[in-house]
């Protein structure tokens, strides 16, 4: 058989923890001693010797809620071999993170290290969108972080202007950015896709903001009561 119109979808090399393979899948290195959080049914293939268990328990149910969707679950990836993770044909994008944090749209993370620390925490600066207040997941640590995307994201540095943002489109933010919500009622019949008023969220300062080209008509934050 002639393969070579298949040389180009052939595995990314080993070596690197994470990395893009075809722009929709995640391939992970694993290592004996690195585990994986990832999506429950995330896994389309693997080589050598990899095992699948529950979230450990340390992980806050929240934050496995926030990530999956209601009565969604996460897994513990753990073995020797490579990994290849997907999630309906999204884009992937992978992130290393070093002693920081980044604040992602939950429903956005394909995959972490399991040494990094997930929590749900206030998303500061726009809580007078709602009375309850809004949460939103936060990685903080050292270690890999691999976010999905519909479509090609576009990475926006915010450190030279303000940069405000449709949070439909949101895929996750450097953390210590300033944040505060717009509305434009005039023009929300051309920018907002909705029939009410246009909201857009402004941020300011060193870092970055990820935005897909496909507005999500998914919560994009959670409301804590």
């Amino acid at each position: 058989m002639d393969t070579y119109t298949l040389n180009a979808h052939s595995a990314a090399p080993t070596g690197v923890r994470m990395a893009v393979h075809s722009a929709k899948t995640l391939k992970v290195t694993m290592v004996t001693g690195q585990d994986l959080i990832a999506k429950a049914g995330s896994m389309i293939a693997y080589n050598g010797y990899v095992q699948f268990d529950a979230a450990p328990a340390t992980l806050r149910r929240s934050a496995e809620e926030m990530v999956t969707g209601e009565g969604g679950r996460l897994m513990l990836c753990r073995g020797d071999g490579d990994l290849y993770l997907a999630d309906y044909g999204a884009d992937v994008v992978v992130l290393h993170l070093n002693n920081e944090a980044l604040s992602v749209n939950g429903a956005t993370l394909l995959a972490c290290d399991a040494s990094l620390q997930l929590a749900i925490e206030p998303v500061k600066g726009i809580a007078k969108l709602s009375g309850s207040g809004l949460t939103n997941l936060v990685i903080r640590g050292t270690g890999w972080v691999a976010l999905v995307s519909r479509g090609i994201p576009t990475v926006l540095d915010c450190a030279e202007r303000e940069t405000y943002v449709d949070p439909d489109a949101l895929v996750a933010w450097t953390t210590g950015l300033d944040l505060k919500a717009k509305r434009t009622v005039k023009a929300s019949a051309l920018i907002g896709r909705g029939s009410g008023e246009a909201l857009q969220i402004g941020f300011k300062g060193q870092g970055f903001v990820v935005v897909q080209p496909s507005e999500d008509t998914g919560d994009r934050f959670k409301i804590r009561g």
